[in-house]
């Protein structure tokens, strides 16, 4: 192996070193992770070369974009060159624009103009995932011959055990063989009859990555090619950039649906600026959003003051209903993202989201009113003679809440989807205060309905 040393580099613990290279890529890794900045670069330019690569391959590294512009120029080119196409995009893609420019000069043409191209996708799609080191064979090929070349290549590829097999005039794909329907066909074998008799599972790069994930999970593939217009393979998307992807999604969908924005960056990695950016802006809207719950309790003023004790069960009837809404939010957010629903399906959810709700408003006013009638008759609060009332309305009322709730968060998903938005932006606190302001004039309009002639 080779070692990758310059003057430009601090010197290093040589027994940490010794440690460090002798430790599982992931340990490794994890070490990087946990150093400043410029121990961890020093203790990567000291790494053998193939090491280091290994290291800068992990989507685990955090600051790789920072580490690589640290080490001398040559050595972060000899290790963007020796990386996965599509984990040396990423590290690129965390550059600004003259240091990404400054390192794609340190590499060869080839490897260049394949970072270019998949620099130009953007975030999200097949095309910024996929690599461009893929096997692929021409369909007069037979199985030793295929063999043969995936030796020669194997070394160059991220992947050998999903084999393209392209039309040899016009490279369009015919068909996709994996290596083990390689290796039990017999040596002088066509490849063409291996590969199953059907069109191959495709991408283009323009496809959602959660669509390719759904495509990889339900037929079962190691890898999915993307294609070009002309049918022609671009890269392949394996299932563990898959997966890297959609941990990289569901963080993001997590965080939004608390109510902040997607931050890719470890906790501990994020800025103050950039936490109170992050931040600031989804509770600046949601307190504008609960400015409209004041604007709707001064409406119902004249009640309030004739009925103080309606006021005892307002948190109970806002959370209520928030509560719900979350519930039914959470629930199809994931069914609309694992493919389970399509937007022509809103009408279904609502038939199902309207009983059901009902039923949970009604189990919810049933504890409600059980609540106040045990309160009034065991002395430990007094609400007045028209108690029944009062318990009929916060039993009614938790009906009508939970019920919107649930219609609310349900179809929220849905809207956001069909305009163009990601559904998680539908978060649970954004539900919660749309909810409490039409919860606060369903409960007093039960209220106006019920105690009208008594309290009202």
């Amino acid at each position: 192996m080779e070692d990758i040393r310059s003057a430009a580099v601090a010197a290093v613990d040589p027994i940490l070193l010794a440690e460090l290279i002798d430790q599982h890529v992931a340990d490794i890794v994890a070490r990087l992770n946990e150093e400043a900045l410029e121990t961890a670069a020093s203790l990567l330019a000291h790494l053998p070369l193939e090491r280091a690569v290994e290291v800068f391959d992990r989507p685990e590294l955090v600051r790789a974009g920072e580490l690589i512009l640290e080490l001398p120029d040559e050595i972060a080119g000899r290790i963007l060159m020796g990386m996965a196409a599509d984990r040396a995009a990423d590290t690129l893609h965390q550059l600004d624009g003259p240091d990404r420019t400054k390192l794609l000069t340190r590499v060869d043409f080839e490897t260049a103009q394949s970072l270019k191209l998949l620099l130009t996708y953007p975030e999200g799609v097949a095309g910024s995932i996929m690599t461009t080191e893929f096997v692929s064979v021409p369909a007069t090929y037979t199985a030793s011959e295929t063999l043969r070349h995936i030796r020669e290549v194997e070394r160059d590829r991220e992947t050998v055990y999903s084999i393209q097999v392209l039309d040899p005039g016009t490279r369009e794909l015919v068909r996709v063989v994996t290596l083990r329907q390689l290796i039990a066909g017999e040596p002088d074998q066509p490849i063409l009859a291996l590969a199953p008799d059907r069109e191959p599972i495709a991408v283009q790069v323009d496809t959602d990555r959660e669509e390719v994930a759904r495509l990889i999970s339900i037929h079962d593939l190691l890898a999915v090619p993307v294609l070009n217009a002309r049918r022609q393979v671009l890269g392949i998307v394996t299932v563990d950039d898959v997966i890297d992807a959609i941990v990289a999604e569901s963080t993001e969908d997590v965080q939004k649906f608390g109510g902040v924005e997607g931050m890719a960056e470890p906790y501990l990695e994020i800025g103050f600026g950039r936490m109170i950016r992050k931040r600031g802006g989804w509770l600046c809207a949601l307190f504008i959003g609960e400015m409209l719950t004041a604007t709707a309790m001064q409406h119902f003023e004249d009640e309030l003051a004739k009925a103080v004790v309606l006021t005892l069960f307002i948190p109970l009837i806002m959370s209520s209903g928030g509560n719900s809404g979350s519930q039914s939010t959470s629930l199809l957010i994931r069914a609309l993202a694992l493919g389970q629903l399509r937007l022509r399906d809103w009408w279904r959810v609502a038939v199902r989201e309207i009983p059901t709700g009902a039923t949970l408003g009604a189990i919810l006013g049933v504890i409600g009113m059980v609540r106040i009638a045990a309160w009034q008759m065991l002395g430990i609060f007094d609400y007045g003679v028209h108690w029944p009332l009062i318990a009929l309305t916060v039993g009614v009322g938790l009906v009508g809440i939970v019920t919107f709730g649930s219609l609310t968060g349900s179809m929220l998903p849905f809207i956001l989807k069909r305009l163009g938005f990601d559904p998680a932006s539908a978060s649970a606190p954004f539900v919660a205060t749309l909810v409490d302001v039409t919860g606060l004039v369903i409960y007093f309009s039960v209220a106006l309905v019920i105690l009208r002639g008594t309290l009202l």
